[in-house]
């Protein structure tokens, strides 16, 4: 074979050989891992509504987007996964408004008094209106990272304890207390006068059966899906002090892997489902409440007028908890403005 025809064979050969190679390398590439971190047991709702929403991303995107979902904190906890969105060390995650207070102060705004045991729909318009768009514009820049759409709710969070019953805030006072985080609900411990303490949800059980704490803030439903009634828990004091949400957002490096289609689909994804993945966190807290109880833990419920009267008493330490959460006056007159003209 002379040279000519042996480059010419070589040349050949290597073009069968590579052409399949490439084409493989191209599918390959047209695959987008989406890795999403939870800190929460998965049967929480939010680990529900989050897993679902990426079984059904994959599918309308006919694989293109490839996801894996990492729970009950095996990545991090939502105290640390903004960090790691940032990093690019995780693609998706959906923290709690709680653990973004120190990165984003007016995500706080939830722990107004105006907002202490508010109805459901009143919060709403929060959330899904000017306030809730004030705070997302704020997230996307700090973060660099992609709101998907409306929040996604948890419920109305409790104090939980183990010792002592709970009738009135005043019994709060001297308890060392666990807050999830985030300067306001701190404000509140403080306000009982209780002792704040902050510890990462996975290290709950834990620290709770130890004996770290007195009681904490948290909602029915996590209580119940982490089993905290064998920890310790026997008594709930049913305020509804704040609703609790979460807010789903795509880190900007992931967000670039995206052509506009495929951002649309997210989005798209995210808000056919919403108002049933809220639907689905309604009915996990009333079903978790009667489990509790079936567990041995007592609820008291506080009556309307007392509510209000512990509102007033807030309202009018609300100075104090504007400047320890360094909410804006932007933030604050625009909760104002949606509560007030829907009151």
């Amino acid at each position: 074979m002379t040279g000519l025809n042996r480059r010419a064979f070589v040349a050949a050969a290597t073009g069968v050989i590579a052409t399949p190679y490439l084409s493989r390398k191209a599918f390959a590439d047209d695959t987008i891992k989406l890795r999403c971190s939870l800190d929460t047991a998965p049967s929480h709702p939010r680990n529900q509504a989050i897993s679902d929403y990426l079984g059904k991303l994959e599918e309308a995107s006919k694989g293109k987007i490839k996801t894996e979902l990492f729970q009950s904190g095996q990545l991090f906890a939502d105290l640390n996964v903004t960090k790691a969105l940032l990093q690019g060390q995780v693609d998706m995650a959906s923290p709690g408004t709680w653990t973004m207070t120190g990165l984003v102060p007016d995500v706080d705004f939830c722990q107004l008094p105006a907002l202490y045991s508010p109805a459901v729909e009143v919060y709403r318009r929060c959330s899904d209106g000017a306030p809730g768009e004030h705070v997302n514009k704020q997230l996307a820049a700090k973060l660099r990272s992609h709101i998907l759409g409306q929040w996604l709710e948890l419920g109305n969070e409790n104090w939980y304890t183990t010792k002592k019953e709970i009738r009135t805030l005043d019994d709060l006072a001297g308890l060392k207390i666990r807050s999830p985080g985030g300067a306001g609900i701190s404000w509140r411990i403080a306000f009982v006068h209780g002792i704040p303490n902050v510890t990462p949800w996975p290290n709950v059980p834990l620290a709770l059966s130890q004996g770290t704490f007195d009681g904490f803030v948290s909602s029915d439903e996590s209580v119940n899906s982490a089993k905290l009634y064998e920890a310790g828990v026997k008594y709930s004091y049913a305020d509804h002090q704040f609703y609790a949400n979460y807010i789903p957002m795509v880190s900007d490096a992931f967000w670039s892997k995206l052509g506009e289609p495929d951002r649309k689909l997210m989005r798209d994804v995210w808000q056919e489902n919403i108002e049933r993945y809220r639907a689905m966190s309604t009915k996990s807290q009333a079903d978790a409440r009667k489990t509790m109880q079936a567990n041995g833990v007592t609820f008291v419920d506080p009556p309307p007028e007392q509510v209000a009267a512990d509102r007033k008493r807030m309202i009018a330490a609300q100075a104090d908890l504007i400047r320890d959460t360094k909410l804006s006056p932007e933030i604050v007159k625009l909760v104002s403005d949606t509560v007030g003209s829907h009151s």
